[in-house]
């Protein structure tokens, strides 16, 4: 019978039970041998629970709710996220081909759009994910979209203020003849697009069209703007006028014998800018008139009114050039 760290043992000299004290290097042996036995036999048992029963641990199973409650969860967003980006493209296309179209604005480039955002690792604290991760993944769309949608914003905030000066819209736009639309006082000889070229002969892009008159006809701005730039050359378009009228419209007038205008004045539809000449790379006295919307070359005759009448014309310019500060531009100081 064991009792306390020993057991006792029957003495067959004395016929007295006698305490026998048993090793504390076997104890520990005993101990020993019984966790090992336990801890083999609890593996087994988890072994043949997970493995062959197919019996998940309890903290396992609630990971694994977890884990698809989140995932159900970023899924959604992601749906969510879709959606928004569907939106948000749609919202884009308006701007870029409608809205700023409208008002000559140029469209937003895409790095812009789509541009991240720069400077410290705003993600590293999903460094130690996978790039592959939904987590990941939905955390950088997430961030992307509220970067177009910020730019998106502050495009509509430029429109808004560029609308409010609609009003002044039509009376930029070039729509008027560079010149007093009288049969008799021009004739159109050069139209936009290709054509033989009078000094070369070569086939060149005529990039705008030609009005041949006597020297020293008037010469006015279609619409309202500032002047651009003024230019005297030898070769060329000769002595120049471009004229830029906003909302991405521009014209230009070449060949001119005198200019009254100088660079940064102001100016209103029907003020003169100069007389006609033959000054630069020409075959006789001739206005070059062109159009630019947003830099490129369209065709003037897509905006000038050639049906306006004389009357009116000379109603307008008149009117125009009371009004003018430029002392050039005074009926008295002018051709009619």
């Amino acid at each position: 019978m064991a009792k306390g760290r020993g057991k006792y043992k029957l003495n067959p000299e004395t016929l007295l039970y006698e305490t026998e004290r048993v090793p504390l290097l076997t104890r520990l042996s005993w101990i020993l041998g019984f966790l090992a036995s336990s801890l083999a036999m609890a593996f087994v048992w988890f072994w043949l629970i997970t493995s062959v029963f197919g019996i998940e641990p309890p903290k396992t199973t609630i990971l694994k709710k977890r884990n698809a409650a989140w995932t159900s969860r970023i899924e959604q967003m992601g749906r969510r996220l879709d959606e928004t980006e569907a939106i948000l493209e749609g919202l884009r296309m308006r701007d870029d081909e409608i809205y700023r179209n409208i008002f000559g604005m140029s469209e937003i480039a895409p790095e812009v759009r789509n541009a991240g955002f720069g400077g410290t690792n705003r993600y590293a604290y999903l460094d130690v994910i996978s790039d592959n991760s939904k987590l990941k993944k939905t955390a950088l769309r997430l961030d992307l979209l509220t970067k177009k949608t910020f730019v998106q914003s502050k495009s509509f905030d430029d429109v808004a203020a560029l609308s409010r000066r609609a009003g002044d819209m039509a009376s930029c736009i070039p729509l008027i003849p560079p010149v007093l639309p009288d049969p008799s006082k021009y004739r159109l000889t050069s139209p936009f697009g290709y054509r033989s070229d009078p000094i070369s002969g070569q086939t060149k892009f005529h990039s705008g069209i030609d009005f041949a008159m006597d020297q020293g006809n008037p010469i006015y701005a279609t619409g309202d703007g500032v002047i651009k730039e003024v230019k005297y050359e030898l070769g060329g378009y000769g002595n120049s006028v471009l004229v830029d009228h906003g909302f991405g419209y521009e014209t230009r007038y070449a060949h001119m014998h005198i200019i009254y205008v100088g660079e940064g004045m102001k100016v209103k539809r029907g003020e003169c800018l100069g007389e006609s000449g033959k000054t630069g790379k020409v075959t006789g006295p001739h206005l070059h008139y062109e159009v630019f919307y947003r830099g490129d070359h369209v065709n003037p005759m897509n905006y000038v009114d050639m049906e306006m009448s004389a009357e009116e014309y000379r109603t307008m310019v008149d009117k125009v050039a009371s009004e003018s500060k430029n002392v050039l531009n005074r009926p008295f100081n002018r051709k009619r």
